[in-house]
């Protein structure tokens, strides 16, 4: 992933020509390339990236003239304040309908639920921003449709950044609550006089969470990358609207450190993912042993 978006962003031209004045002389824009390191071979600049990387140093940004380090981390908290938001708007919703979905098999309340996961999962995530700001924020006035700051300013962002996921994951708990109600143990479970919720949030629910939690782990990352296009419509101070300038900039330490600090969070998720697996399937832990 490194080498790819290293060698993407010096396809896209030379950052010095946008530090230095149109009209400037040949050895001025050699002397900042030099000073910059852009002079030298393109391995050779990707070697030393890694080595500083491997310490912690992701260099300094070209327009803010900032360490990288510190532009990511004042940025990071907005972003993932976003992205958890979104998270659980996705799960708060999706898991009822895909839960309803699967209990009333066949009727309106299943064909309605499909419908609506299936739309969302077509809705195009800019579309709907823009359509949630004209309706929401421009229309009704009811909230606000840039900046953040206050909860209000959540909810149409987090609204938008949710439906990437919302859909797929209905249509997930739908399928493998469907598995999970015709085995042996649910049925013993509904014999004993257990009520309904009971067998549908503990016996149920619970032995279907695995393949649940693994779309949450992959789909976190899509999370992340949609921030982008969600951050920048609603001017939202995170990482996404951070690399989106700093690609229009040419700021290439800020684009490739923000894309190790997203690829770094994705494997730390992965790994929490599975090693979430063992508690929520017991049988997991016993074959591990």
């Amino acid at each position: 992933m490194s080498v790819v978006v290293f060698a993407l962003v010096h396809l896209s031209g030379d950052p010095v020509l946008l530090m230095v004045s149109p009209d400037a002389p040949p050895d001025v824009v050699a002397t900042m390339r030099q000073a910059l390191g852009f002079d030298r071979p393109l391995y050779e600049q990707f070697a030393r990236y890694l080595g500083n990387a491997a310490h912690g140093d992701l260099g300094m940004s070209l327009r803010m003239n900032r360490p990288v380090i510190s532009l990511i981390l004042e940025r990071l908290p907005a972003t993932l304040k976003l992205t958890l938001a979104a998270l659980a708007l996705a799960v708060l919703v999706a898991v009822p309908a895909g839960i309803a979905s699967a209990v009333k098999r066949g009727t309106v309340v299943d064909r309605l639920a499909m419908a609506g996961a299936v739309a969302g999962q077509a809705v195009p995530i800019f579309w709907l921003a823009l359509l949630l700001i004209a309706l929401f924020g421009v229309r009704l006035r009811w909230l606000p449709v840039y900046g953040s700051g206050s909860l209000a300013h959540f909810v149409l962002p987090a609204v938008s950044l949710s439906t990437i996921i919302m859909g797929r994951l209905a249509r997930l708990v739908r399928s493998s609550m469907l598995e999970v109600l015709g085995q042996d143990y649910v049925r013993t479970a509904r014999a004993k006089g257990l009520s309904e919720s009971r067998v549908l949030a503990v016996h149920a629910l619970k032995n279907a969470s695995v393949p649940i939690v693994t779309l949450l782990g992959l789909q976190f990352a899509q999370l992340l990358g949609g921030a982008v296009v969600t951050e920048t419509i609603f001017a939202w101070p995170g990482i996404g609207r951070l690399v989106v300038e700093a690609i229009f900039n040419r700021d290439f330490p800020v684009v490739q450190g923000v894309v190790l600090v997203v690829s770094l969070i994705f494997v730390a998720v992965n790994v929490l993912v599975d090693l979430s697996y063992a508690a929520l399937d017991p049988r997991i832990r016993t074959e591990a042993a």
